[in-house]
Parts: structure tokens; sequence; C-alpha cells
């Protein structure tokens, strides 16, 4: 696994009692979490934090395998922290800004929120902290974190990642690449492809897509790659894409390579066969287990990680000489 470290604007993640032992999940209610081992080694009784409840919002579409991912690592947090965690989502960023308010009246104690589409979401929560309600960014809309008075923001940097992609595609010696967006006006997914054409010495096309119907997705892509026989690399931007552009480029016959975004099983078994080159790895699992424990540091402690700056997970690139390692967390969802 290689990190791609660029620029000072990379801040060391702090990744604060992961790979501790918990007992049950705190999604529904009850006291069910293990404390932490302290400093000596010693095992602890459940925090003695008072209960929190947190509130996640996202823009995850349905079937996002990535979002799983990061719940799994929020539900562990919120396991050892004493918090009920609510979960919630929608890809249409109206429909998002309403789950945030409906937050904002559960009187929530903190706010976990992306901002793929800032400008539909970013009224409603400022208006969370107005109203006293913490809240973190995480995977998207970096940028727009501090403008809305959030804490902090928990991620990767697309472009950054973008640029990455672009230089892994140099070293491999390809020169024409189409970049899938799954979802148009998505600032994240645009951001990415942004990234890659500004390094990667060849070619650069983008492919808008129809996310949430696989069928067509796949058939978009093999129209492109029949349409256009030179590309030789498929970039897509989210793990599920991956599979989907393999089917396509065996219809189509093409021979370019497929490259993608994020990490799941199914992209770690496609490493391993050699049907996927490379992955970028943004560690979603921790996206979400830092996300609450901010949450719950800042309000029983005053503590906010990063110090309000960025608090960067990825990118790292992933090849098949990761796979032996990374069989393992993918078996058990956290990677």
């Amino acid at each position: 696994m290689r990190s791609f470290r660029k620029s000072a604007i990379l801040i060391a993640t702090a990744a604060i009692g992961i790979g501790l032992t918990v007992t049950g999940c705190s999604s529904s209610g009850g006291r069910s979490a293990e404390e932490p081992q302290g400093a000596s080694g010693s095992g602890g009784k459940a925090v003695s934090t008072p209960r929190m409840k947190i509130a996640m919002v996202t823009h995850s579409g349905e079937g996002d395998t990535f979002w799983d991912i990061v719940q799994s690592g929020a539900k562990q947090a919120a396991a050892k922290d004493n918090v009920e965690f609510l979960y919630s989502a929608n890809k249409e960023g109206k429909e998002q800004a309403q789950l945030v308010q409906a937050a904002i009246d559960q009187k929530v104690d903190g706010i976990v929120v992306t901002l793929a589409k800032p400008e539909a979401v970013k009224d409603v929560v400022a208006k969370a902290v107005k109203a006293g309600i913490p809240v973190v960014t995480i995977n998207s809309g970096a940028q727009f974190s501090e403008e809305i008075g959030a804490l902090g923001h928990i991620g990767q940097d697309e472009k950054v990642a973008g640029e990455a992609v672009g230089e892994e595609l140099n070293a491999r010696g390809r020169k024409k690449a189409v970049c899938v967006i799954h979802e148009q006006g998505n600032v994240s997914l645009e951001e990415r492809c942004a990234g890659v054409r500004k390094t990667f010495r060849g070619t650069v096309e983008n492919l808008n897509v129809e996310g949430t119907n696989m069928p067509a997705s796949t058939s978009s892509v093999e129209a492109k790659l029949q349409a256009d026989k030179g590309i030789d690399a498929i970039v897509t931007l989210g793990a599920p894409f991956a599979a989907a552009s393999v089917k396509a480029k065996e219809g189509s016959g093409s021979r370019a390579e497929v490259d993608t975004f994020d990490l799941n099983a199914e992209v770690v078994k496609r490493l391993k066969a050699d049907e996927v080159g490379f992955a970028v790895d943004q560690q979603p699992y921790l996206q979400g287990y830092l996300a609450i424990d901010e949450l719950w540091l800042n309000k029983t402690n005053g503590n906010v990680i990063g110090g309000g700056k960025p608090v960067l997970t990825g990118p790292a690139i992933v090849t098949a000489d990761d796979v032996p390692q990374l069989e393992e967390y993918t078996a058990r969802g956290t990677r």
C-alpha cells in the first residue's frame, strides 16, 4: 500500500481507540460497550459519560457498499462511546437537507454530514450549528466545512486523490483514460476527475452514467469503449462501478485497464484476479469512526481532532500486492 503525500494540507490522522473490542451495537439504545483499555492495558466497564444521540446524514445512493463500511466504523465508535447512532441518506441534495432538518427536530447531540451537494444542504447545516448542535463533515465538501461552522472535516482531499491516480496511470504507461462519473452534480466526483486530468500526461474524458442503474451504467461504459478503441484506462469513482466496468470491457472487447477509487471485498477479489489494476483507498471505516469519536470527545472533553483543519484518511494506492492483508479486513467489513 502506497500513501500519496502532497503539500502541507495533509494532517496526520489520530485513530483514537480503533481496534477496540465492543459488545453489541448502540444504534437502538442501551449501554452495551466495553470501555477501551487504558494506558496500563487493563480493561474497564462501559464509559460513564451521559448517553448521547448522534445523527449521520449522507448522500449515499441505494446499494452503495461504501457507506456500509462508513457505518461499520461509526457503529463501533458509538458502541464504545455510549452513543445512540441514527443513520439516514438520500442522494438528492434537497432530500438530504430535509433529513438534516429531521435530525435537528429530534434534538440530537451532534450531526455528521456529507457535503457532496453543498448548495442544497449548507443552509440547514448552518442552522444546526446556530442551534448549538455540533457538526462534523465527512467524505465530501471539505472546502465548505469551515464556512458552515463545522468542528472539522474527516476524509480525503479529492483533488489530491485524483492527482495520485494520474501519477499512477503515468507510471503504468497509459495514454487515454475515461473517468466514469456515477452521480452528476457531486462536487467530490468532479474533483477526482479534475485531479486525474491535472497530473495525467495523457488525455482524460469524463463519462456520466446512471449510477443507480447498474445495467445502464455498464451499457454506457461498454458503448464508450466500442466507440473509442484508443481508451486504455477506465477510472471508476466508486467500488461497485469497477465490476460493472470489467463487464463492459469484456463486452466491448477492449483491452483497457480498469482502475477505481474506493475499496470493498469485490474490488479486492478483482485485484487478486488481475481484473482491476489498482484502487484508491480513502478508509471509509476511519471516516465513520473518527466522526463519532470527535463529537463524543468534543462533548465530554472539549477536544477538536486536527485543530479544526481537515483530517485526511487517504489516499492510498492499493494493488494485488496488498491483497493478502486486505482480504482479512474486507471480509469483516472494515475496509
